[in-house]
């Protein structure tokens, strides 16, 4: 399977969801704190999807 470089805007989205789920794990935040395993989650598979489907 060939990956390819995600888009510039899809990295840095899922830079700020996974760096907001580590600050939820070592911070108190009732927001992040609660869903942070998930922020990370989801930021993994953004960047994950991105390097598998083909650039327009």
């Amino acid at each position: 399977m060939k990956t390819n470089a995600p888009k510039s805007c899809v990295w840095w989205v899922s830079i700020v969801i996974g760096l907001l789920g580590v600050l939820g794990k070592i911070f108190t935040i009732p927001v992040l704190t609660v869903s942070s395993w998930w922020l990370v989650l989801v930021a993994f598979i953004i960047l994950a999807v991105a390097s598998i489907i083909k650039k327009a």
